[in-house]
């Protein structure tokens, strides 16, 4: 199903107070005339004074059960300057359960502290950047990690209210203490409360869940790479995406003081999140996409379009909720993998963060509202942008498959298809090894592909393939892939810095000291010569057929229907170029295998494949009623199988464990 379009609409800038306050934070360029509202923030003030503090804020839970409520450390580095002055400031804001474990960035960095317990280094560029600009960086860690007490329960409530307790006490509104268990308490007079809240992965995660609480004072989030419900980080219609649940996952972060005391959590996360993929109640917490009509924030979200560890599922369905809402939104799609905008677009990146905080928190008049909802990377360090994403002109083509003249492959157009097609599981090839051999006959795929088209045509928004299909055992799991036949360069997404290559020289984004360098590793784009890409993928476990979701065993030899969500994308096919799609069992890396080794045979009369294509049905049919250039012979080499299957909403990037 296409995503749905609306038009961008801004809320007004903050009120003339704010506005005025923001003008003191800043300084005027040396060309505006005087009295002219300044665009852009600037570093006036001192890195090295920088005031750094902790404070311990209260959630009201008591998670590990050990008689007084939780309370979750939160580092801060602001200016001095304001604060002398009596001028508060806004925050950005970064909850995220690796400050002590794993670390941030693709330089994988810790919270660093002094001898008073007083943050030294934090994490990634933004206090080092933002600092001198009149903002508080605010580095919070969530319940059960590093220095918080509690429990980590995986985008449940306590990691949803460890956050969003923070935001309430920048608002005034919560409880602060100056140590984890004294009684002195504290109060942030020092902000005007207005937040953004940011993170790659997990912590992109949590800003998600915050908003979708509606919290007032967060104004807006910036989720890279990040969940939108859990249920999907997991499960794909029922068909296990990992070897194991948010259990496991709870148990990586936490610290060793909140492990000996979470057992009964952790316990709620095995009961609660059964392998069989059923919904329950646990999923249903975990799902922001529901909650997304609470959503008061401004959304900037970026995302890898060929990210297999929190996959561009999450994408579609939050967009598209965002938009059902009326919320600002602006959104950037890479050709990488699970990969921060910092390590493969560094100066834009930069550029467009600041702005997006001065417009959004500071309330400045940059035009950032007028410019273009979308950047989409088109080729390797080629971006391209759209006014709004998907497009207007947007319209789902439905396509169907239909068997071919001879041995090889299928056809898919616009006329239904009859007689079946049938293939059997094999769990040890995947996307790449059934778009490698497209035009061959094979037991382990059944196989579509249009003529060559005669002009280039785009596929953007999320896709949606009906099967029916008959199987030959009591358990099945369904692949629906779409594919791009044709020889390009792409960023090598499959390879451990999945689109990165991470070099040895260094550039400067901030101030720094002598504890926290604002200095990092550049990168270059990892790139690789294929033979054919892959443009969206969906998965299911045929026994999740059912209106409820909910799995049963097949009966051998029974028809059953299931409709496979495709991930959201936005790709050209080259004319010359192409489309093909391929319908299979077990996608090898990527989702795990069912219990039987089933033979399944697809109806093709009543099987089909929504694609939302730039200009709809007609584009279709004008893009492949002509005869493109022939398609070149052979086996189409795309990147090599995904290195590894990450369980971990964080790692990635060029560096090994780097998040």
């Amino acid at each position: 199903m296409p995503i749905r379009t609306r038009f961008t609409t801004w809320r007004p800038l903050v009120t003339v107070a704010v506005a005025a306050l923001a003008a003191t934070l800043l300084a005027p360029a040396p060309a505006a005339a005087a009295g002219t509202p300044p665009r852009e923030s600037r570093p006036v003030h001192s890195y090295d004074d920088a005031i750094r503090e902790a404070v311990w804020v209260d959630t009201g839970l008591d998670e590990d059960d050990d008689g007084r409520t939780d309370r979750v450390a939160v580092d801060i580095v602001r200016p001095a300057e304001p604060a002398r002055r009596g001028r508060k400031v806004p925050v950005i804001m970064d909850a995220s359960p690796y400050y002590s474990c794993c670390g941030r960035g693709n330089e994988s960095e810790r919270k660093t502290y002094d001898a008073n317990g007083d943050v030294v280094r934090m994490p990634l560029f933004y206090d080092n950047y933002f600092v001198p600009r009149g903002y508080a960086v605010v580095g919070v860690d969530l319940a059960g990690t590093n220095r918080s007490d509690g429990c980590v329960d995986v985008g449940g409530r306590s990691d949803i209210r460890s956050a969003k307790a923070v935001v309430d006490w920048l608002n005034g509104r919560g409880t602060a203490y100056t140590t984890r268990t004294g009684a002195e308490r504290t109060d942030a007079g020092w902000t005007n409360g207005r937040t953004g809240m940011i993170g790659k992965s997990w912590d992109g995660t949590i800003a998600n869940g915050v908003a979708a609480t509606g919290v007032e004072g967060l104004e807006t989030i910036v989720p890279i790479a990040a969940i939108s419900s859990w249920y999907d980080y997991y499960f794909s219609r029922g068909a296990p995406l990992y070897d194991s649940g948010p259990d496991w996952l709870s148990d990586y972060v936490e610290s060793p003081d909140a492990r000996a005391r979470c057992g009964a959590v952790q316990r709620e996360l095995v009961d609660g999140a059964p392998r069989t993929g059923d919904p329950t109640p646990l999923w249903t917490e975990r799902d922001y996409v529901r909650a997304a009509k609470k959503v008061r924030a401004s959304v900037f979200l970026v995302h890898g379009m060929q990210d297999l560890n929190v996959r561009m599922q999450h994408v579609g369905p939050w967009w598209d909720a965002l938009a059902r809402n009326g919320v600002d939104r602006k959104i950037w799609l890479s050709q990488t993998g699970h990969v921060d905008p910092f390590d493969f677009r560094r100066a834009e990146w930069v550029a467009t963060l600041h702005r997006w905080f001065d417009h959004e928190l500071l309330g400045l008049d940059n035009g950032i509202d007028r410019e273009p909802v979308a950047d989409i990377e088109r080729r390797p360090g080629h971006w391209v942008t759209s006014k709004s994403w998907p497009p207007r002109e947007t319209r789902a083509a439905t396509l169907r498959p239909a068997r071919g003249d001879g041995d090889g492959a299928g056809t898919l157009g616009l006329r239904k298809g009859r007689g079946t097609a049938t293939f059997t599981d094999d769990p040890g090839l995947g996307e790449t090894d059934w778009a490698a051999r497209i035009d061959t006959s094979t037991p382990e795929k059944a196989g579509f592909v249009t003529g060559p088209l005669s002009r280039d045509l785009r596929v953007s928004g999320a896709s949606e393939a009906t099967v029916t299909v008959t199987p030959s055992a009591p358990t099945a799991h369904l692949s629906a892939v779409l594919v791009d036949l044709g020889p390009d360069t792409i960023r090598d997404y499959a390879a451990a810095g999945e689109g990165i290559t991470t070099l040895t020289d260094r550039t400067c984004w901030g101030a720094s000291t002598e504890g926290d360098s604002a200095c990092y590793r550049e990168t270059r784009a990892r790139t690789t010569d294929v033979g054919h890409t892959v443009v969206s993928r969906g998965w299911a476990d045929l026994g999740h057929h059912g209106p409820d979701g909910k799995s049963a065993p097949l009966t051998p030899g029974k028809r059953y229907t299931l409709t496979l969500d495709l991930a959201a994308t936005d790709h050209v096919v080259p004319e010359g170029h192409r489309l093909a799609l391929i319908v299979a069992g077990t996608d090898r890396g990527l989702i795990d295998p069912p219990a039987d080794t089933p033979t399944l045979t697809l109806d093709l009369a009543r099987t089909s494949v929504r694609v939302p294509v730039a200009g709809g049905t007609a584009a279709f049919a004008r893009a492949t009623a002509g005869s493109g250039p022939a398609p070149d012979a052979g086996v189409r080499d795309g990147v090599r199988p995904p290195h590894t299957v990450q369980r971990v909403p964080g790692e990635g990037g060029g560096a090994p464990g780097g998040r």
